[in-house]
Order: structure tokens, then C-alpha cells, then sequence
């Protein structure tokens, strides 16, 4: 199941269908990149400069060296800091376009089946919230692991796939069911739906490639929860949605 939602997934970021997605997804998860960087970078000129310049007054004009050595060091500091904070502006972006990627996955590829609803606006702000501050407090303690050798790179992929994995999944569970009976969904099937979540960890460790990862895993685990939903049967689901209505 999980190979074949990823199969699906990644057919679907470039389908004539998707396209609009696609562009107000990536347009929107650059420009947040983008001003993070530059916040960033104010951030570090306001506090980390005036810091070291304190720390070293009066070097001779030959130690100017050290200057640029330590701002390249900084651009590089930035830089991985920036890559950290990928997990946390896709996990927004989740919010804002997942309901346009499910609508599109289920009228293209399953046509017969009763769509889903959208959440209402105000419990999708609240999610997204939610979920952009565990993602964020995921990556920071995963950014402290960094510093661990032997199990830096590990606990990348073990916190973001355990944390997109969940977080992706009960997103599009909750189209069909209450946030309540798509925890539980979820956790009856934890296994699964983390080792799809390693999957949204490796697309999302790729450079470049992880702008995308949005529309990727949101469609990933539409294409899931729709495959898990079938391996149950569709009565559960169709009473957990009437007890949404």
C-alpha cells in the first residue's frame, strides 16, 4: 500500500489537474522560505554581530580574515537552519491545500466513491496551527540531536516521519471522520502510516525536491487512507461519517 500511494502521489504533482495546486503550493512555501531567510539573517546582523565584535575589540586590520571566515560560517549556519525549517513551512502549507489535492486525487481517481468534505475554515486554521507548532518542536529537538554523533541523521527521519506521517494521515482521515475517530484510525494503524512517513522524510531531505513535498505527501496519504478505508471495509467509515453529521 505505502509504495503504491507514493506511486500515486508522485503521478500527480505534474497532471494538468494539479497544476493550479502545484503553483499557489510551491509559490507560497518559497515566499514563506524566503522570508525566513531574511529574518533569519536580520536576526543574526541585530544580536550574533554585535555579540562577536564585543567579544573581539581592537583586532589588527590583518585579522579581518576572521571577519569572513566567521560570516561564511554564519551563511552556512543559516543555511542548515533554513533546511530545518522546511518540515515546519510544509506542515503549514498542509492546511491551507490539502482539501484542493484530495479534491482533485478523488474526482480524477476515485470517481465512484463519495468525496470527501472539506473541514470548515476555522478548524482548518486551528489544525494547521497545531500542526506547524508539534512539527516546529519535532525539528528543534531534532536539530538539538544534530549535535549527537551516530544518530543525527537518524533522529531526522525518525521525528519528521513519525510527526508527517500522523499529522498528514488524520488530515485526510478527518475529510471523512472526526478528528477523534481519525486518531483512532491512525492509531490502529501506527505501522503503516509511520513507514509512509519515512517516505515523506526522504522526498523531504532532498534539496530542492522538498518544496514539493506539500503536495506530495498530502496526496500520498489521500491515496492511503482511501487504500486503508478499503482494506477495512466501507461500513466503519460511513458510520464514523454519519456520527461526523
Amino acid at each position: 500500500m505505502i509504495i503504491e500511494a507514493a506511486r500515486l502521489a508522485g503521478s500527480n504533482l505534474f497532471s494538468p489537474a494539479s497544476r493550479s495546486v502545484l503553483f499557489k503550493s510551491l509559490g507560497l512555501t518559497m515566499l514563506l522560505l524566503v522570508g525566513l531567510w531574511f529574518g533569519l539573517g536580520e536576526a543574526f546582523s541585530s544580536f550574533a554581530m554585535p555579540w562577536l565584535e564585543n567579544l573581539l575589540p581592537g583586532l589588527p586590520d590583518w585579522a579581518g580574515w576572521a571577519g569572513t571566515i566567521a560570516a561564511i560560517i554564519a551563511g552556512v549556519g543559516l543555511a542548515l537552519v533554513l533546511a530545518l525549517f522546511v518540515a515546519p513551512v510544509t506542515a503549514a502549507m498542509a492546511g491551507l491545500f490539502l482539501d484542493d489535492i484530495a479534491d482533485v486525487i478523488e474526482i480524477r481517481d476515485y470517481p465512484d466513491e463519495t468525496p470527501g468534505r472539506p473541514m470548515p475554515l476555522a478548524q482548518s486554521i486551528r489544525q494547521s496551527l497545531g500542526f506547524l507548532l508539534v512539527v516546529g518542536l519535532g525539528n528543534l529537538f531534532a536539530l538539538v540531536l544534530l549535535l549527537v554523533p551516530g544518530i543525527n541523521l537518524a533522529a531526522f527521519f525518525l521525528v519528521n516521519g513519525y510527526l508527517l506521517g500522523r499529522e498528514y494521515f488524520e488530515f485526510a482521515a478527518m475529510r471523512f471522520m472526526s478528528p477523534a475517530d481519525a486518531k483512532r484510525l491512525r492509531s490502529r494503524n501506527s505501522t503503516t502510516i509511520f513507514f509512509a512517513g519515512l517516505i515523506i522524510a526522504a522526498f523531504l531531505s532532498v534539496p530542492l525536491l522538498n518544496l514539493l513535498t506539500p503536495m506530495f505527501a498530502a496526496g500520498m496519504m489521500v491515496h492511503l487512507h482511501k487504500m486503508i478505508a478499503m482494506k477495512a471495509g466501507a461500513s466503519p467509515l460511513s458510520d464514523m461519517r454519519q456520527d461526523r453529521d
